[in-house]
This record gives structure tokens, sequence and C-alpha cells, in this order.
């Protein structure tokens, strides 16, 4: 797609978000309470899976269960598992215990409710529910995940039954002192998303923190989707800030529907800003994007927005600092905007208006961002000391506007490592570039030291490019890909 006007486009915004309005049905915003008051402990005894009871359940402030404290408060031999022996009569081995899991009313159930997940057989799922509360059968977090899932997954013409009847189980989820997790609050916010009511669906997700939760993406969709669908685009905002904040990153389908909702609304600046995030995270975006952003560019309102004067030192500055591409500098330039649909050739042509595409490289806090990544993992795989040493080297003697792999240029279309050929990209390489520096060689300890490195000619060339600060040799055991 091709989007022309006497100037280039886009810059960053960033939404206040709006005080939150919590809203709930009477009779659960009691148990609800209970998140923001009340922390939730569980007992560290485990015996085949099953939490044993605290009668000070709520009264406790250690909120998180320590994960490598689920042991068995029964005495077992240090055997392995193999050669486990009985101790009188009462210890049953691992696959006895499996088959008591397995057979007992709450394995039955959890067999049975995942069954009922599977083909979304919500009237089933309830019933087992039913069945299970009036047998007394004990339900865990998994149980009442998978109900919870069911009654968010189901609408049509019962969707409000089936949300009240899904805030019901939530609410026994929390009298029955079961501690919630990510998926919990998920499939609540489900729920209440599919109540339309992407208010309560927020809260719920705000409320994760609380417990010590991080919220995924997941959790963030039906707040996210529900305020867009209804057209409240400030608290949109307000949940992708939220998102932004816990470092949560939105793809396609979150930031086409926050693009809608801009579009709908006419805010320019936000729909500048995700155009951004479009270009950056995505890439290449699906048709139904396409069609927001084509709505967009053929707007009366998108023809009205952008300034007439702008200094154009800016602009070259933000392409320089940006990468190239792009200039940050917001919508420039005003009129109707001419949107079609073209090709580019192999070299980046526009089949519509014969500009060249401009070559993007990544900006320099990506380039950062990916140095450091890369040191931390060199730094865990590699010997500390070497790649500790690399980096003081590249410090002292860089920095280099080309890196050239010995060994892979040297083998190409080779059968023996050839010097002259790498010899060769060295030499186009340094006549590239305005500072005439040579680029930086890589080689690994054994290159230069054994082989065709002893011919004479190939070591004078290899003492001129140490002598020019321009040879790393990798010690041994090193990986000169890092």
């Amino acid at each position: 797609m091709l989007l022309c006007r006497r100037s280039t486009i886009f810059a960053p915004f960033i939404a206040k978000p709006s005080p939150n309005l919590f809203s709930f049905f009477t009779k659960t915003t009691h148990f609800l309470s209970l998140f923001k008051n009340s922390p939730i402990r569980c007992n560290h005894n485990y015996f085949l899976g099953k939490p044993i009871k605290d009668s000070n359940f709520f009264g406790a402030h250690d909120l998180f269960v320590n994960k490598k404290a689920k042991f068995c408060n029964l005495a077992i031999s240090g055997t392995s598992r193999r050669n486990e022996k009985a101790v009188g009569d009462n210890v049953m081995s691992l696959r006895e215990k499996r088959k008591a899991r397995r057979e007992a009313p709450e394995g039955v159930l959890r067999f049975k409710l995942r069954a009922c997940a599977k083909c979304g057989d919500v009237v089933e799922g309830l019933r087992l529910y039913d069945e299970a509360r009036k047998n007394g059968v004990e339900l865990n977090q998994h149980h009442y995940n998978v109900l919870l899932y069911l009654c968010s997954q189901n609408g049509g013409e019962n969707v409000n039954d089936l949300g009240k009847q899904g805030f019901e189980i939530f609410q026994q989820m929390i009298i029955d002192k079961v501690p919630p997790n990510e998926a919990t609050f998920t499939n609540a916010a489900r729920l209440a998303s599919a109540m339309e009511d992407p208010e309560m669906a927020f809260d719920l997700v705000k409320q994760m923190m609380s417990f010590g939760i991080l919220p995924k993406l997941r959790s963030y969709g039906a707040p996210l989707l529900g305020f867009c669908k209804k057209g409240m685009a400030d608290k949109a905002y307000e949940v992708d800030a939220h998102m932004i904040e816990y470092g949560v990153v939105a793809e396609e389908p979150e930031l086409s529907a926050l693009l809608k909702v801009s579009v709908d609304v006419n805010n320019a600046d936000k729909v500048y800003e995700l155009l951004h995030r479009l270009r950056t995270s995505v890439r290449q975006v699906t048709e139904s994007t396409v069609a927001i952003i084509e709505d967009w560019f053929k707007s009366k309102h998108a023809a009205k927005t952008g300034k007439e004067n702008w200094d154009m030192r800016k602009v070259k500055e933000g392409v320089a600092r940006g990468g190239g591409g792009w200039h940050g500098q917001g919508w420039l330039g005003c009129g109707q905007w001419r949107v079609v649909r073209t090709q580019m050739d192999k070299e980046g042509v526009c089949g519509s208006c014969g500009e060249r595409l401009a070559c993007i490289d990544i900006d320099p806090r990506e380039t950062e961002n990916f140095a450091i990544s890369l040191s931390k993992l060199a730094l865990g795989r590699e010997v500390k000391a070497d790649f500790t040493r690399f980096q003081d080297w590249l410090q002292q003697h860089g920095p280099f506007d080309a890196v050239a792999d010995g060994a892979n240029l040297s083998l190409i279309k080779q059968q023996t490592f050839s010097f002259s050929q790498l010899n060769a990209v060295v030499h186009r390489l340094h006549g590239m570039y305005p500072s005439k520096k040579l680029p930086l060689v890589i080689l690994h300890k054994s290159r230069v030291t054994g082989g065709s490195a002893r011919n004479p000619c190939n070591k004078k060339m290899l003492e001129r490019w140490k002598n020019s600060g321009a040879l790393y040799v990798t010690p041994a055991g090193s990986n000169d890909d890092w």
C-alpha cells in the first residue's frame, strides 16, 4: 500500500490513565474485597497434591507459596523409585499412588471436566460441579479454573446467566480458600467482558498484582478489546499504558483494536504512535489491519492533520537518530493522501510512484539492547575471562565499520582455508567506508598458528592486520561466533 503526501509521518504519544471505576454485582463484592485486603497463604504441607487446610488461612501475611516446600508429611526412604520398598503395609508404590489419584473423586472430576473443556460442553461441566458440591468432593485450583474457562468461552443468549454462574463459582473458590492464579483472574476477566463489563474485567486484572501474579498478554485482552468495542478510547489507552508499565508487549490484535478506536475518535497522535508500533513489532499486517489504515488515510480528518511548517534540520536529525526512513517529528504537511495498492520490485522501487524505499537500520537504542543481551548470553556460555578480554580489547581498538568472519569468508566455495579470498574481502571493505578503516577480522587461534598461516605472505598479512588493531584471535576452547 502506498501512502503519498508531501511529507512523511508519525510521533509518540502517551495516554494519561483515567480513574478506575470498579463495578460488580452486590453478592460478589464482599468476596472480591478479600483480594484487596487479605493476602492468601497456602500451607506448605502436601500429600498426594492436596493442600492441608489451615484454620488461620486469611490471617497470615505470607502471600506466596514456596514451590520448593511441597513435601509429604510421611517419612519416605531415600531410595530410588525403582527400588522403593514398603515400610509395613502402608506405603504404596509410585504406580499405586498415581492410580489412587486418578480413581479418587477429585481425579475423576478432573478427567471429566477436561473432556468438557475440549468440546466446550458448559452444561455438562456445570452439572458435574453441582454433583461434586452435593457429594462433598473437594475442588482444587484446576477444577475451578476449568469451570471458569467453560463459563467464559460460551456466549449467546445465555451469556448473562453463564456470567453470574461463573462468578458464583469464582466466589465459592474464595470461600473454599483455594488460591487463584493467573488463569483464574484471566478467565474471570473474560467472564466480565462477555457480560459487556470491561471495567470489571480491567479491575480484575489490576487485582492480580496484589497477589503477586504478573498479568500476561491474554489477561489484558478482555478489558482492552471490550473498551475498544464500546468505543471507550481513553479507557482502552489506560489498559494499554498498564500493559506497557508491566512489560507486556501488545501484538497485532491489540494494536489493531487500539488503532481502530483511535481512527474512530479521530485521535491523530494516537494513530501516529500506533502505526509506528505496528511498524516495529508486527512488520507485516493482516488484511483487516490494512483496511483500518486505509480508512484513516482516506478520511477528511487525516487530510486536515499535519504541520504546514517544520524544521528540516530536526527531520534530518530524527532520521539519522532513528536508523533511517522515519523522523519521529509527527504529521508533516496537509492535504489529501493518495492511497493505492502497489508492489515493490526487487530493488525496493515502488511500482506506483517510482520512489525507492529507504533502507532502515535498527535504531541506536535497539542496537544497545541487542549488544547487552548478546554479551549476557556470551558471558553465560563462554569462559568469562575470554569474553571479558575481548570486550576490553574492543573498547581499546573499536569501533569498526564492518566485521569479517574470517573462517566463513575463507572457506566459501573453497576446499581449503583461503587467506587470499579473505584478504580480497578485507581490501574491498577497507575502501567502502569514509573512515578508510580496516574491518575487524575475527579468526580462531588455530587459523593463525598452523596450516597456510605459516606461508610467509599470509604471515606478513596477519602481522599487518594485527599491528593495525584489526585482527582479534579467539583463544582455544572459545567460540568465535560470539
